[in-house]
């Protein structure tokens, strides 16, 4: 089944001065701004996600990365698949937690981009805690607000409910995915 066309949309700017888009822009390799096509660069320092599509800059978007000891992966992936309010499951005990609505922590959509089936031992920031089997790092919404721009989730990329729902609405199964340091 071919993916359905994405839409045509001008240029979209949120959330930032035109100087600090143009210092992360500067940032992205070369290869990625002429990449043919839509594509997602995150810049993980910076906390800055972009929408790239043949070079033009359709979206610019804060986010929350991974905190010390679960850093967001760095590396070339793709967009695994898309959920529209999502159902949180605890990563270790794989019950549902907290169904769709306001309190959810995925928030309202979620976009994933990578999956790793090698299980880990990490601290949360209160124990210790074994992860066996897959977990997926994905993009997703927050009702915290206040956690944007800042390295505090497990891994996951965070971004305003706002956000990730229109960057939702512009990338399909299998858009490329960049993660930069």
């Amino acid at each position: 089944m071919l993916p359905l066309p994405l839409p045509e949309l001008p240029p979209l700017i949120q959330s930032a001065s035109m100087d600090s888009l143009m210092g992360a822009l500067a940032d992205v390799p070369v290869d990625l701004r002429q990449q043919k096509g839509r594509h997602i660069v995150l810049m993980r320092g910076r906390r800055r996600l972009l929408l790239l599509d043949s070079g033009t800059l359709r979206g610019a978007f804060p986010v929350a990365v991974g905190m010390p000891g679960w850093e967001t992966p760095t590396g070339r992936f793709k967009v695994l698949n898309k959920i529209n309010q999502p159902i949180w499951v605890h990563p270790v005990t794989g019950h549902r937690v907290v169904e769709q609505g306001p309190d959810n922590p995925l928030g309202s959509h979620w976009i994933a981009f990578h999956r790793d089936c090698l299980g880990r031992d990490a601290h949360d920031g209160d124990r210790w805690i074994t992860i066996k089997g897959c977990t997926t790092t994905g993009f997703h919404g927050t009702p915290h607000r206040w956690t944007v721009g800042r390295a505090v989730s497990h891994g996951c990329v965070r971004l305003y409910n706002e956000d990730v729902k229109s960057l939702y609405r512009q990338v399909n199964l299998g858009t490329p995915v960049t993660v930069l340091p």
